[in-house]
């Protein structure tokens, strides 16, 4: 039975989910490794412009894979066959490329969406697809899984109490006094066993006005577009978009990174360890030293939005 009385806990607003009727786990690399297990997928594709956290469930389990390369939209460069026992692993990069998942679902029976940067896209129905929350909203960790096997795991809860240092530091000092406590986060995460999602990380989810989150990121992916779209190097459709991870911004200069830095505005990088997986040649190489992830998310209005372009103007 639940206690009654003691001190008093921390309040949370309560709601409902954004995804409340999808499997709810830990991490999305483990909703990747819940899918290979009960796939039992011999082989899996995967791009070369990925996390590499990506490969950790394809060790664990012994699951062999093959890199491929994407083309200058970000689609599937398709010079390979996938067999009735292949997996096709494809990421919605930055929330931008659900078009492309439609036209692969209907060209490949075993498409696995990666949705870990494209948390409003809703998953098609008969694909399984897979969300990471943290990428997305202030938790210490969460994903959620849609799979289309009847098999279901048992599992134990997680617990995050010991991962949520840096979203309070964040609060009461300021980003830069989390992030050593984000990056140690980081670590704990990896190579941990899939589990529900904790109790907190679910509570957090249930407390979000995600149409709010939306609407924000949308407006401010369009204030940058407006101006930055001339400048981009990276051409997509931007009539529908729908709640994206940042605003991709992909230029030849390779100094407006450190430029933003000393602004205080962080810019992540899609993925060093692709610089280790490709060559200089290679398309994915030059995305990862070139593509600067402009942050639009729900905390910022128009006004950071013009501070970030205040920047980038004496550069452009």
């Amino acid at each position: 039975m639940k206690s009654i009385g003691g001190y008093l806990e921390l309040q949370l607003s309560r709601g409902e989910e954004f995804y409340p009727s999808l499997i709810k786990l830990n991490t999305g690399r483990n909703a990747f490794e819940y899918i290979l297990k009960v796939k039992r997928y011999k082989l899996v594709h995967i791009p070369y412009y990925t996390c590499e956290v990506m490969l950790e469930p394809l060790k664990k389990l012994g699951v062999q894979f093959q890199y491929y390369t994407i083309d200058e939209n970000m689609d599937p460069v398709l010079d390979f066959e996938v067999g009735p026992d292949d997996g096709l692993l494809y990421t919605n990069y930055f929330g931008l490329k659900q078009d492309t998942v439609i036209r692969l679902s209907k060209l490949f029976e075993n498409l696995i969406v990666d949705n870990s940067q494209a948390f409003f896209s809703e998953p098609l129905e008969g694909v399984d697809t897979f969300y990471s929350c943290r990428k997305f909203f202030g938790v210490p960790d969460g994903a959620y899984l849609q799979c289309t096997s009847d098999v279901r795991l048992k599992l134990e809860k997680d617990v995050s109490v010991d991962r949520f240092s840096h979203l309070i530091k964040s609060i009461d000092m300021g980003i830069e006094s989390g992030y050593e406590d984000f990056i140690v986060n980081n670590v704990v995460l990896s190579n941990n066993p899939i589990r529900k999602m904790s109790s907190l990380s679910q509570s957090i989810l249930s407390g979000i006005d995600y149409k709010a989150c939306k609407y924000r990121r949308n407006s401010n992916f369009m204030y940058l577009h407006d101006f930055l779209e001339s400048y981009n190097d990276y051409s997509f459709d931007a009539s529908s978009v729908n709640g994206p991870m940042i605003y991709p911004l992909l230029i030849s200069s390779t100094e407006i990174r450190n430029k933003l830095f000393e602004k205080r505005i962080y810019v992540a990088t899609y993925w060093p360890n692709v610089l280790e997986w490709t060559t200089k040649k290679m398309y994915e190489y030059y995305l990862t030293t070139h593509l600067i992830a402009i942050p639009i998310d729900h905390r910022y209005t128009h006004s950071e939005m013009k501070r970030i372009l205040n920047v980038l103007k004496t550069i452009l």
